[in-house]
């Protein structure tokens, strides 16, 4: 009798000891098992949303953009406050409205768009000559590795290999000279 009351304590004490590390492992699951999460931590964890959400960006979208905005408002402003007569900031906001009207022109836009058309057939053009020239390089080696492995491979009639182009070849190795 006295053995299974053993067995029967120690059955307790290990259900204990399970019991234990079950609310351990959830305590630092949790947040570990000393001081928890702060306050700061909890609240940011609970409002901080990980889905995507485009009218949060629009929002953001069009707060950055309210406040570029304002800063160029301010920037006028100072300017204007800056100088006496005011009449410098006129003559610059005029010649904004007139690079934009420029901008916006047909002609100005015709050149733009040629501009870049030869900008970019400049640059497929040299694209395509350089592929051309790895390519034509690339077929050159190719062949010159071709010759040399039909010269190592020369056998005479009676199937010996002929050693002369061997030889040649590791003095050339040698010598560090290309055919």
């Amino acid at each position: 009798m006295k053995k299974k009351m053993v067995k029967a304590g120690e059955t307790e004490t290990k259900k204990k000891a399970k019991c234990f590390k079950d609310k351990r492992k959830n305590m630092q699951r949790l947040g570990g098992g000393r001081g928890g999460l702060s306050l700061e931590a909890f609240a940011n964890a609970k409002t901080k949303t990980n889905t995507y959400n485009p009218a949060i960006i629009k929002k953001q979208r069009e707060f950055y953009k309210n406040a570029k905005y304002v800063n160029k408002y301010k920037r006028i402003v100072k300017q204007q406050q800056g100088e006496p007569s005011g009449s410098g900031s006129a003559r610059q906001l005029e010649d904004e409205e007139g690079r934009r009207n420029k901008k916006n022109s047909a002609r100005s836009l015709r050149e733009i768009y040629e501009r870049k058309r030869e900008e970019d057939d400049k640059a497929k053009m040299e694209t395509e000559a350089t592929i051309l020239a790895r390519k034509e390089e690339r077929q050159r080696a190719e062949s010159r590795r071709k010759e040399l492995r039909e010269k190592m491979f020369k056998k005479t009639k009676s199937g010996q290999p002929v050693m002369k182009y061997r030889i040649e070849h590791i003095l050339e190795t040698l010598q560090g000279s290309k055919v």
